[in-house]
């Protein structure tokens, strides 16, 4: 049975930071490429990060240089390192993970900027 659990989302101040985690099992997580995405109250889920298997990156435009994804293979885990957040970023955060044949979504962990 695949999971994927995220952990690390609350109640931040703007400009603040928070870490997102993401825990697989089920799953050759060495194999698949993740991501986060987000969705707020009345929007579409949008990509904020995505990592490929290989390493490669890349970034929602509205986040490049101030959010981070990592991944540890040895830990089935990946992370998103978000900082210097913005009200407008209050969404659910969710985990995903994808091949060439397969995509799974975690649960989602809420994130909300608000002083």
């Amino acid at each position: 049975q695949v999971q994927l659990v995220e952990s690390g989302g609350g109640l931040v101040q703007p400009g603040g930071s928070l870490r997102l985690s993401c825990a697989a099992s089920g799953i050759i997580f060495r194999f698949y490429a993740m991501g986060w995405y987000r969705q707020a109250p009345g929007k579409q889920r949008e990509l904020v990060a995505g990592l490929s298997s290989g390493g490669s990156t890349n970034y929602a435009d509205v986040v490049k240089g101030r959010f981070t994804i990592s991944r540890d293979n040895a830990k089935n885990t990946v992370y998103l390192q978000m900082n210097d957040l913005k009200p407008e970023e209050t969404a659910d955060y969710y985990c995903n993970a994808h091949d060439y044949r397969d995509d799974y979504w975690g649960q989602g962990t809420q994130v909300t900027v608000s002083s």
